[in-house]
């Protein structure tokens, strides 16, 4: 049997591999031609293909995330209606080996897969979101879109800006409007630059920002501060650290939350999300905690869909690898529709709460999932 084991697992893995490499190459191309004039613009001295390979290099981690569920599946599918079309499951079945038993090394590799797809979202994205988060014309000076109007609900501080630079963590033309309690020099803070500092020793996270123009002569002003806690740190109490035209305001807004917006949903960890949420500086809305939940659930919905998807093969004894596949993209499509609908349910807030939004699917599923799955148990 572990001949016959082994044999399946090359053939799931091969059909793996080449579904995956297709499914990129298609999406590549599509992609690459649809931004060749970014790339040629950013591109110097012939380092087109070399740039284009260090950009989708990066997609490709993110599309595995995306697609790993449907591949697992199909390559289940595929392998079982393999097997079954050069009558190899009737000789299995007729030595007494069950059902269940052939397709086990199939199933142990589809929670493999799994596995892995749950630890790249949590460790691997997070890990390179600054790359994964850029468009091709984002490539020559990781430049991102206008910096949106965001509110730190901590201090009541707008911070907004021309544009924001990844790389440097660095506002282009920032202009923060200050809130009443702190407006005594002023309602704006207007400076050429602003760079986000994370807390170091006994300073805060915030902004340092660089060649200020609103207020004046900050050499003469003092800090300001709310219930006790410095917020805007001028030059004269911090000459150490600050310049004669630089001021530094505190923030627990971080500069990938200001900036992050749907990339730090889409590529983020859980830990980071969870952490944001509890931060009081921040007004998350019910998407993100939908997103939580749905991460949570993420890896348990993978697995339902390939105990959803594999007995429609196995039961039918199907033949026909082409039919295998229409069955797989129809379960996909349907399980796909339900979790989408739901979640968006969640985060408009119109039937479901957050946490229901990403539930609500695993208990539909799981029951139909457990009645399809009974007839791999038969002999």
């Amino acid at each position: 049997m572990w001949i016959i084991d082994r044999y399946l697992l090359r053939q799931f893995v091969q059909t793996f591999l080449i579904c995956f490499v297709s499914l990129t190459g298609v999406y590549v191309i599509f992609d690459a031609f649809t931004n060749l004039e970014a790339f040629l613009h950013c591109a110097k001295g012939g380092q087109l293909l070399r740039l284009m390979g260090w950009y989708y290099g990066f997609q490709s981690i993110f599309f595995f995330d995306r697609t790993c569920s449907l591949l697992v599946l199909m390559s289940a599918m595929f392998t079982v209606a393999w097997i079954q079309r050069h009558n190899e499951m009737t000789a299995l079945m007729a030595a007494g080996i069950s059902r269940v038993r052939i397709v086990t090394p199939v199933i142990l590799a589809g929670v493999v897969i799994t596995a892995a797809a749950a630890v790249n979202r949590e460790t691997i994205i997070p890990r390179f979101k600054d790359e994964l988060a850029k468009r091709p014309g984002d490539l020559q000076g990781n430049a991102t879109d206008e910096v949106p109007f965001l509110r730190d609900y901590e201090t009541d501080v707008i911070l907004r800006g021309k544009a924001a630079y990844i790389n440097q963590s660095r506002i282009d033309k920032p202009d923060f409007l200050l809130p009443r309690s702190l407006s005594q020099y002023g309602s704006h803070l207007v400076a050429d630059n602003a760079y986000y500092r994370p807390p170091a020793g006994e300073r805060p996270g915030g902004y340092l920002l660089d060649g200020v123009q609103d207020p004046k002569n900050l050499a003469k002003k003092s800090s300001l501060a709310l219930e006790g806690r410095p917020v805007l740190v001028m030059p004269r109490d911090a000459p150490d650290w600050l310049g004669p035209q630089q001021c530094f305001l505190a923030s627990d807004v971080t500069f990938d939350q200001l900036t992050g917006g749907r990339a730090f949903r889409a590529f983020g960890s859980t830990v980071e999300m969870v952490c944001a949420l509890r931060n009081r500086a921040m007004d998350y809305g019910a998407d993100l905690r939908v997103t939580i939940h749905s991460r949570i659930v993420q890896p348990l919905l993978d697995l339902t869909l390939l105990f959803l998807g594999l007995p429609l093969v196995v039961s039918r004894e199907s033949r026909n690898v082409f039919v295998a596949m229409g069955l797989g993209i129809g379960v996909v499509t349907l399980f796909l529709l339900l979790v989408i609908g739901c979640q968006q349910l969640g985060t408009s807030g119109l039937l479901f709460t957050p946490a229901q939004a990403a539930w609500v699917p695993l208990m539909i599923v799981v029951p139909a999932a457990v009645g399809t799955a009974e007839t791999m148990w038969q002999r």
